[in-house]
């Protein structure tokens, strides 16, 4: 059961490559309420492995609503599409800040998908970066482009 767990080395080596941003929602580790998690993007019971292919760094919040999710319906067309995978697509290409940086906007199904599954723009996370945008601490530099 150990070779499941997520080891010390591997939540180092997803913390760096995401460079302390939540990979879906952007927030800040460094701004944060809660401690992030290491998760499965493809969860382990659905066949996800732990490997770094396979493993995001997540806020709690993101976490939660997550789950064990990996599609949904998009809002728009009605078809099922896959959540946005941060090992296999681009933030910038399903996501969006609006005019003033408060609310992630989704590009694309996954996008759309992503930001109404996760709740991408939690009235907590969305109070938060109105301040950290007036502080000039948002938005973060891109961590995966």
């Amino acid at each position: 059961m150990s070779e499941n767990r997520v080891t010390i080395q591997q939540k180092k080596a997803v913390a760096e490559r995401a460079k302390g941003c939540c990979e879906y929602c952007r927030s800040q580790v460094s701004f944060a309420i809660q401690p992030f998690s290491v998760e499965h993007i493809i969860p382990k019971s659905q066949g996800g492995q732990t490997t770094l292919d396979n493993l995001a760094l997540s806020c709690q919040g993101c976490n939660n609503h997550k789950y064990n999710k990996t599609v949904g319906s998009d809002i728009v067309s009605g078809n099922i599409v896959s959540l946005y995978h941060p090992r296999q697509q681009q933030w910038s290409d399903h996501f969006a800040w609006n005019d003033n940086f408060n609310l992630v906007i989704g590009l694309s199904p996954t996008g759309r998908i992503t930001v109404e599954t996760l709740q991408l723009n939690r009235d907590g996370v969305v109070n938060l970066r109105r301040i950290l945008y007036a502080m000039g601490e948002h938005p973060p530099a891109e961590s995966n482009e």
